[in-house]
Formats: structure tokens, C-alpha cells, sequence
């Protein structure tokens, strides 16, 4: 009896996480503070599409998001890496925070850049992908070495200044440390994937 209940508790525990609800969503125009509808302006003409995803909790401090979306238009669109690995970049951290937004947004571009599809799949499951192509092997080594220890070997680093020199190197961290600080905002707030998709990542063991 004690086992069967405690599969309930779990079981609820688990259904209650995968409809958490959305801590910090859109906030109502009429709500809106000056310094906001600025920040919104701002980004609609930055980028010319509405606010969403991380954006809306960001929103809360409106200097954090203009300031993260400028940093962001850089990273993402015109970084040294070609949209196949930096959006390969991105889904290693979004997989690394279990972070189910970023991976709804970021792995179809992934693949729309050239990211093999099974090399999507095994970075979902967790696994180390096989036959990647150079420098997506290079990328996913120091990705990987990054997020598991918190620094890079020497020999990871100088592979990675060869295959990209020293500023792809930035713009990879960049890239990391961007989506990083944008799946603890996501995880944070509880933003939810867009109405009618389905998460598609399995959390990790902890």
C-alpha cells in the first residue's frame, strides 16, 4: 500500500509539473508602464515580429529584455557560426535545462539549417550524436565539455579556435551563456511551449 501510494504522490507530482502554470504571461496592455510599451516598441522594430516566449517574462524589467534582445539579434542572426551550429549551439543548452520552449522554437532551425535530423534526435535523448561532421563535432565537444565542467581543456579550446578562430569562439560561449540565461528565465516563469505543440523533451534523471 505504502509503494502504490507513493507511485500516486509521483504520478500527481509529475501531472501537476506538466501543466504548471504560466507564472509570468503577456501582460494586459492597459498594464503596461511607459518604460514597457517602449521596451515592446523597441523589439518590434528591432526584429519586426510581437513579443514572445522569454520575452514576456523579461519584460518585467524592461531594461534586462531591451538589453537581452540586443545581445540576442547579434547571437542569433548574425554571429560568425552559420545558423547549422549555432542553432545546434542553442538546442545543446536548451536540452542541458530541459528547456522545452527553446527546443520547440530552436530545433526546427536546426534542421532548416542543415542539422541532420539524427543528430536533433540523439541531443534529445541525451546522447552524444554519431557522424556529425567536423565542425559539428567540434562544436558539440566543447558545448558538452562546457555545461559538464564548467571550463574548457586546452585541447578542446585550441580545436575550437582552429576550426573558428578566436571570435567564433566567443560567439559560441555567447550563444551558451545567451540561452542559458534564457532557459532560467523560461524554467523560472513556467512558459509553456505555443498552444498546440507538445513538449519534446524527457527531464533528466536528477
Amino acid at each position: 500500500m505504502l509503494a502504490r501510494a507513493t507511485f500516486v504522490l509521483i504520478a500527481l507530482g509529475l501531472a501537476g509539473s506538466a501543466v504548471a502554470q504560466d507564472r509570468m504571461p503577456p501582460i494586459p496592455t492597459a498594464s503596461l508602464t511607459d518604460a514597457q510599451k517602449k521596451a515592446i516598441d523597441d523589439f518590434k522594430a528591432a526584429r519586426n515580429v510581437d513579443l514572445s516566449g522569454p520575452f514576456w517574462p523579461l519584460l518585467r524589467s524592461p531594461e534586462v529584455m531591451s538589453r537581452a534582445r540586443a545581445i540576442g539579434d547579434y547571437l542569433r542572426f548574425t554571429s560568425v557560426l552559420p545558423p547549422r551550429l549555432s542553432e545546434f549551439t542553442i538546442i545543446i543548452t536548451a536540452r542541458q535545462w530541459t528547456q522545452q520552449y527553446e527546443w520547440d522554437v530552436h530545433a526546427p532551425l536546426a534542421e532548416k539549417g542543415g542539422l541532420a535530423p539524427a543528430v536533433i534526435a540523439a541531443i534529445a535523448d541525451g546522447r552524444r550524436p554519431e557522424r556529425m561532421a567536423e565542425d559539428e563535432d567540434t562544436i558539440y565537444t566543447f558545448c558538452d565539455e562546457l555545461h559538464r565542467t564548467q571550463g574548457i581543456s586546452d585541447a578542446t579550446y585550441a580545436r575550437a579556435v582552429k576550426a573558428f578562430g578566436e571570435q567564433g569562439v566567443v560567439d559560441i560561449l555567447g550563444i551558451s551563456g545567451y540561452y542559458t540565461m534564457l532557459a532560467m528565465v523560461l524554467n523560472t516563469a513556467r512558459t509553456p511551449v505555443p498552444p498546440g505543440h507538445t513538449p519534446a523533451l524527457r527531464a533528466f534523471p536528477r
